[in-house]
């Protein structure tokens, strides 16, 4: 079963933030880590714990997705793109804690 990635309009402006180097990376890891089976805990996905971000993360290096899965209508939301500085996220050049 294939999943569509739809983008949320925050985590659109959090792509054009990234040089383009970095946006071709999460662009290209959100297809192949998202489009089929997103749900399964692999080395660079986790189920994160409550917050008010988002239910899922993908890692790519230091850069981060946030996502959130809809399996009952196979989307995967990517709500937010960030950069991981040491023990710090930050998302649109501000840092969050989640």
């Amino acid at each position: 079963m294939a999943y569509q990635p739809v983008f949320s309009e925050e985590s659109r402006t959090h792509l054009r933030m990234l040089n383009a180097n970095q946006r071709s990376i999460v662009l290209e890891a959100i297809a192949q880590q998202l489009c089929f089976e997103p749900t399964v805990l692999a080395r660079n996905r986790k189920l994160m714990r409550p917050n008010s971000l988002a239910g899922w993360e993908l890692r790519i290096g230091n850069l981060r997705v946030f996502y959130n899965v809809f399996e009952s209508s196979e989307l995967v939301e990517v709500v937010a793109v960030g950069l991981k500085e040491g023990n710090r996220i930050f998302i649109a050049g501000e840092e969050v804690e989640l």
